[in-house]
């Protein structure tokens, strides 16, 4: 393969995923702006927040579906397409209707996109090349992790959140053109899966979306209307109604891959952590992000420097971790993780306090040293995965993570509101109203993610086999 094609490969993989990782970033510090310019409720400005990981979470098993059907090719260039136009839809919004259409749409977008771009570092590279492929893309992932507040701010602040969207069109329009000129195009047949998929790819994705979706609608709009409210209710039993499908008289294939995945304790442990962490993480980003603009008056530019020691800790922390698993052992350092987030997230209760923004950096280090220490979990139940089963562990694991996104800014939302309303009925300021819901709903993730602590250590004890006198995981 000529070096051009190398690169022009790479370029294709990374370029999208750089920019699909950015816009889940972004969006955060730009919330106070969009609420303000649009006019949203509370309810609104958490659709905004949560529809873009609600559809990518939902879509990836089609991503993966497609991936597999269509190829990686196809499916690259469909992703980035619907990635750009919805990207377009999103910056001319004038309500919050279309704002959240177009974000829906963009989650659609990067759940085929990732999918196709990982298999076409894992088959379109040199076998020499692709371990360096998956370090850039890492290293790419990471950077938009660590520059999308400080851009979102900028931005924001002196463009407008429009903007945000606008810089994806031109980006998407040379990802199309890498994609169509560099990525090998393959026959139908070399697109067709070794194995047959076990249930129909839209039944899949429709008994999946319903739950997810349903249950976000009645953790996001039962603070406003009540769990009572008739659209409310209905939602909630229809979601579950559609788990009970999903659940009851599944295949025998399906049932075999349930059995052998969830059998693993490092995989089950390692998706319930995840969730854990999700569950307590997402909503605090959305709560603390309001928390900054709206009680602190920080600007939006001040507001994307204040969650740098997040992404900055994670990446200091980040190349020890290995060296701290080997001495003192996977489940530890991955239990202590999930508490130095915890007692993060404790520390940011208490700096809020102070009405201080500076009081914040200890508490956001603490959950980006944390996070980092938390991946043995996620490496682990992925080495327990069966190789015939990798796909369907990762897309599990990408799944459970988004699906964790959306629920944590819904269940951490609906512990802020009820906390603040109450506070509000006696006659108190709005300002000190929220800061009290805030530090409730803080206090409520720290209690979630210490959960994960005695579950490491479970998913990653080490055992002795009787016969051999080895040790496993």
């Amino acid at each position: 393969m000529s070096r051009l094609r190398h690169i022009g490969i790479l370029s294709a993989v990374i370029l999208p995923s750089f920019m699909t990782a950015l816009d889940s970033t972004v969006v955060n510090v730009a919330l106070p702006q969009i609420q303000k310019e649009l006019g949203l409720d509370e309810s609104g400005l958490k659709w905004v927040a949560a529809i873009y990981p609600l559809t990518y979470a939902s879509s990836l098993l089609f991503g993966g579906h497609l991936t597999d059907r269509k190829g990686r090719r196809l499916t690259l260039i469909v992703g980035v397409a619907i990635f750009t136009l919805s990207s377009a839809m999103c910056s001319v919004s004038e309500n919050a209707g279309a704002l959240i259409a177009g974000r829906g749409l963009q989650g659609v977008g990067a759940a085929l996109i990732s999918p196709a771009s990982l298999a076409v570092l894992s088959h379109d590279l040199p076998p020499r090349s692709r371990s360096g492929g998956i370090a850039a893309l890492t290293v790419a992932l990471a950077t938009a992790l660590a520059s999308g507040p400080i851009l979102s701010g900028l931005i924001t602040e002196h463009l407008g959140w429009n903007w945000l969207f606008a810089i994806n069109i031109p980006v998407g329009v040379v990802c199309l053109f890498f994609a169509v000129a560099y990525v090998p195009s393959l026959p139908s047949s070399s697109a067709s899966p070794a194995v047959d998929v076990p249930a129909t790819p839209l039944r899949m994705v429709a008994l999946f979306c319903l739950p997810l979706g349903g249950l976000s609608y009645c953790l996001i709009e039962a603070p406003r209307d009540g769990f009572a409210a008739p659209r409310v209710a209905i939602v909630g039993m229809l979601s579950v109604l559609s788990l009970l499908m999903l659940a009851v008289k599944p295949s025998s294939r399906r049932r075999s891959t349930v059995k052998v995945l969830f059998g693993q304790r490092a995989f089950t442990g390692g998706i319930i952590s995840q969730l854990l962490w999700g569950l307590g993480v997402s909503g605090v980003y959305f709560f603390t992000t309001l928390f900054i603009q709206n009680v602190l008056r920080l600007s939006p530019t001040s507001a994307g420097l204040l969650f740098t020691p997040v992404a900055l800790a994670l990446l200091v922390t980040a190349p020890f971790v290995t060296r701290l698993a080997r001495r003192w052992g996977d489940g530890r350092v991955s239990a202590a993780g999930l508490f130095f987030v915890s007692a993060g997230l404790l520390l940011v209760a208490l700096g809020s306090g102070r009405h201080d923004a500076v009081a914040l950096i200890p508490g956001l280090a603490a959950i980006g040293v944390g996070s980092a220490l938390a991946v043995p979990l996620t490496t682990r139940a992925l080495e327990a995965s069966p190789e015939g089963l990798s796909g369907i562990a990762a897309g599990l694991f990408s799944a459970t993570r988004e699906a964790s996104g959306v629920f944590g800014i819904a269940a951490i939302g609906l512990i802020v509101t009820f906390v603040q309303r109450s506070v509000s009925s006696t006659s108190v300021d709005a300002q000190h109203a929220f800061l009290t819901g805030y530090q409730a709903g803080l206090c409520t993730a720290a209690a979630l993610v210490a959960t994960g602590v005695p579950v490491a250590l479970w998913a990653l004890r080490k055992q002795v086999c009787p016969q051999h006198g080895c040790t496993t995981a």
